[in-house]
């Protein structure tokens, strides 16, 4: 388990979303075997997360302006307690 700070609402299923402009956010899958997609704003593909299953989550840092498309979970800006 990891300690976290609230920044933000929930984005269910999140496309081209850059979660509030977060510099770190918190994934859950919602489904078994889930891609997370990381883009810049012009669409260049950045990087991508894989979840195994259900319940798996993971904290990614972007930059602010990058989005993420996550068709079966959960998004949500987050920030570190050092922060």
């Amino acid at each position: 388990m990891s300690t976290f700070i609230v920044k933000g609402s929930v984005i269910n299923n999140p496309s081209q979303n850059n979660i509030g402009k977060a510099h770190f956010v918190r994934l859950v899958a919602t489904g078994a075997t889930q891609t997370v997609l990381v883009t810049s704003e012009d669409s260049t593909t950045l990087g991508e997360v894989y979840l195994h299953a259900a319940g798996d989550t993971a904290i990614i840092e972007k930059a602010p302006t990058d989005q993420i498309t996550f068709a079966n979970g959960h998004a949500a800006a987050v920030g570190s307690p050092r922060s």
